[in-house]
């Protein structure tokens, strides 16, 4: 049983579909990362013309990476069994998340394409990842 894997990925969600003997599953992952928020707390500034208020942008940063984190890896779990995998999709997920996959050292023989797209629907991205496998 040859387990195929497409991927679409960007920050906000990922999209795998599993060709195995044929048909296809289509499976969702919401990453869960929060957009854009303001941190309670902060600093004013000593002086009069200068920034009034100041947030630990670090803690932002640290809090994004932390689910960031927590989203690759749950996508690397559901690709664990694959014969083979192709990643699309905008953006820097992809390469983000295979660097995640080479720090760990699993998948990494698995992955036979990375490649650029726009946002697609998911009937376009089901079509991609059999036109891909059909071609190899």
């Amino acid at each position: 049983m040859e387990k195929l894997f497409g991927l679409w990925v960007d920050h906000e969600k990922a999209i795998i579909v599993s060709l195995i003997d044929g048909s296809h599953k289509v499976t969702n992952v919401e990453s869960d990362i929060e957009g854009r928020f303001r941190l309670k707390g902060g600093s004013r500034s000593n002086t009069p013309w200068g920034i009034q208020s100041a947030t630990s942008e670090s803690k932002r940063d640290f809090r994004y990476i932390k689910h960031l984190n927590i989203y690759f890896q749950h996508i690397i779990d559901l690709l664990k069994d694959a014969k083979q995998i192709y990643i699309f999709g905008p953006g820097e997920a992809k390469f983000e998340l295979k660097k995640k996959i080479e720090k760990n050292n699993i998948l990494l023989d698995k992955i036979s394409d990375i490649e650029t797209t726009d946002k697609l629907t998911e009937p376009q991205i089901v079509a991609k990842v059999k036109k891909y496998f059909e071609e190899e």
